[in-house]
């Protein structure tokens, strides 16, 4: 089941004209969340995120876009599922209106929402994991960088790219050759005992999970920084991981021809899992 602007209906129900502005111009913003233990996980900053994004691409906020109303529109997708899982990704769409070619008629928006099952209660990392850097495209260095909208072109050419070459992930790089983030999350590196990943500067997104990381090293007394990375630093440090919403923490075990421990990584795991099992609320 998916939640259609707020009717629920089967995942392969009829949903869009074909003026949709989303499936014509990308004009639309997301959330990826995941549901577990009973609760959004960080929704407060998934919501807020969402709001700022609506904002830059100056879409209209209906007064019931409530924090309280979201929450709920996703927690019904979750409960009318047929099936039941430990776990819940859910993508949260936000599209702007039919009408308009680049200059939309309108503002208005409509959103959607819709649920997979995870199998896993808690986060959980592969042992192995092999990444390459993608080149072939670049990162640009701006405020449209850093927001989850379905303008994600570089992502899912990157994508089919690492598959056909038999890896897991990519590493995106900057107009200035900077490292800037995963294809589907952002970098960090454990470079001795400081924990360093780039700035927003640089491009990558502001990500939900990466900013809960940075929280939770200053509580767990690990120094974390935010600057610039470089390609070669990357053969040079103790781990690499990526972090997402539903991944929470994925350490890399190789990289061209280096081996990386995650010795660190899977600690600061293991803080995540249990700092989301203790949290009363999203």
């Amino acid at each position: 089941m998916i939640n259609n602007n707020g009717e629920l209906k089967a995942a392969a129900a009829p949903l869009f004209s074909a003026q949709n502005r989303a499936f014509l111009y990308g004009d639309a913003v997301f959330e990826t969340i995941r549901y577990g233990q009973g609760h959004l996980h960080f929704w407060e900053d998934h919501y807020f995120r969402l709001m700022a994004a609506m904002r830059i691409f100056r879409m209209a906020i209906p007064m019931a876009f409530t924090p309280e109303f979201l929450e709920q529109e996703c927690v019904r997708v979750v409960e009318a599922q047929a099936v039941k899982a430990p776990s819940w990704r859910l993508r949260l769409s936000v599209y702007r209106a039919d009408g308009g070619t680049y200059l939309p008629t309108n503002t208005e928006v409509a959103y959607l929402i819709e649920a997979k099952p995870l199998f896993d209660e808690h986060y959980v990392a592969k042992k192995e994991y092999k990444v390459e850097l993608f080149k072939d495209y670049y990162v640009q260095k701006s405020m449209l960088s850093n927001l989850k909208s379905t303008n994600r072109a570089l992502n899912v050419i990157g994508s089919v790219f690492m598959k056909e070459q038999g890896f897991d992930n990519g590493i995106l790089v900057n107009d200035s050759k900077e490292v800037v983030e995963f294809i589907n999350g952002n970098i960090f590196v454990f470079d001795g005992q400081v924990l360093r990943t780039p700035p927003i500067s640089s491009g990558c997104l502001e990500g939900v999970m990466r900013k809960q990381l940075i929280r939770l090293a200053k509580t767990e007394g690990i120094n974390c920084v935010e600057e610039t990375i470089s390609p070669f630093d990357l053969q040079q440090v103790d781990e690499i991981f990526v972090s997402n919403s539903i991944l929470g923490i994925q350490a890399v075990s190789h990289f061209r021809r280096t081996d990386y421990q995650n010795t660190q990584s899977s600690a600061l795991l293991n803080a995540l899992n249990k700092w989301v099992s203790s949290a009363q609320d999203g």
